[in-house]
């Protein structure tokens, strides 16, 4: 690994520093990239599973999520949908008060038996340890519609608020709050939008966990700048495209007819969809970026372990990076 700017921890891998310049297209995951998520998803992560807790199971408890259990889910690869991370909590949550344990204790032993097969792997590991977890996955109804799912409903009521909630749902919210899609962070600017439109021209793309109305309000100012038509919005497909499933990121890579693109993403799941794809034969480099987290030396080693050719602390880094600046 070769550190390109000392002072602004920019990583660059020996193995793609001559090939940075055949680069055709840039693929953009949004959360933790695009945008700084730390006090709208991730607080809606805490804020909905509070709520259901206590809706549910009658237990009160607040900011149960810490930063090293986000991590801990995300890092296995297959939690991008921060629903899936509150269904992992409030599942453990449950597993705890069945078996006369501490939460501490069983959502460490959750996490260590998870993997890239997300909510999924969860169940299983409970249901072996002996925990029926039949009645609560039926009160959360996570696979079924966001208008119909429970764990769905409360999540996007907390994260758009009422009034949003209602407009994209056309139906009234059951809880009255504002919307913590009003604390997105958008990290991109128009200096850097002109940078890589200089490189890129209209090769600029998303492949990202959001829904297409949350990507289109917070990052309303830059839409012309992006190529929607080849942009994949997973909240609104289906949850067996989720990452790290390739099959949108090659949709995107082909829609772009890139022969050598860059996915630029922040978490595991985005590394293995991007690997994944390279290993498929659609050349792909994935940039790390890792200073949006709650925890983010944790994520460089964790990049770093993982061999990823390039790693940023910011977007901001990205035309320096790329040697466009």
């Amino acid at each position: 690994m070769t550190m390109k700017d000392n002072s602004s921890s920019i990583l660059v891998s020996d193995s793609v520093v001559n090939d940075i310049k055949n680069i055709d297209a840039i693929i953009f995951d949004c959360d933790g990239v695009l945008v700084d998520i730390t006090e709208s998803y991730d607080t809606a992560i805490n804020k909905t599973v509070s709520y259901i807790l206590n809706d549910i199971l009658n237990v009160s408890v607040e900011n149960i999520v810490t930063p090293e259990i986000l991590y801990g889910l995300k890092s296995k690869g297959g939690f991008n949908d921060e629903v899936a991370v509150c269904y992992a909590v409030i599942l453990t949550s449950f597993a705890a008060k069945e078996l006369g344990k501490p939460f501490t204790e069983v959502i460490k032993d959750v996490i260590e038996n998870s993997n890239e097969r997300g909510i999924l792997s969860v169940d299983d590991f409970l249901q072996t340890i002996g925990v029926k977890i039949t009645s609560i996955k039926a009160k959360l109804n996570y696979f079924s519609s966001h208008e119909t799912s429970y764990i769905y409903t409360i999540f996007d009521q907390i994260f758009y608020g009422a009034k949003l909630y209602e407009q994209i749902y056309s139906k009234p919210a059951i809880i009255e709050t504002n919307g913590l899609i009003e604390k997105d962070d958008v990290l991109i600017n128009s200096e850097i939008v002109s940078i890589l439109q200089r490189k890129f021209a209209k090769k600029i793309a998303i492949v990202t966990g959001r829904g297409k109305f949350a990507f289109s309000y917070s990052l309303k100012d830059f839409l012309d700048n992006f190529d929607i038509s080849n942009s994949i919005f997973l909240e609104d497909e289906s949850k067996e495209l989720a990452k790290p499933n390739v099959e949108p990121l090659l949709k995107s890579i082909r829609g772009l007819n890139s022969k050598h693109c860059i996915y630029v993403g922040d978490s595991m799941e985005d590394m293995l969809m991007a690997n994944k794809a390279a290993e498929m034969g659609f050349k792909t480099t994935f940039c790390g970026i890792y200073g949006t987290s709650k925890k983010p030396e944790i994520k460089l080693e964790m990049f770093k372990n993982n061999n990823v050719p390039i790693i940023l602390d910011s977007i901001l880094q990205l035309p320096k990076a790329l040697n466009l600046v």
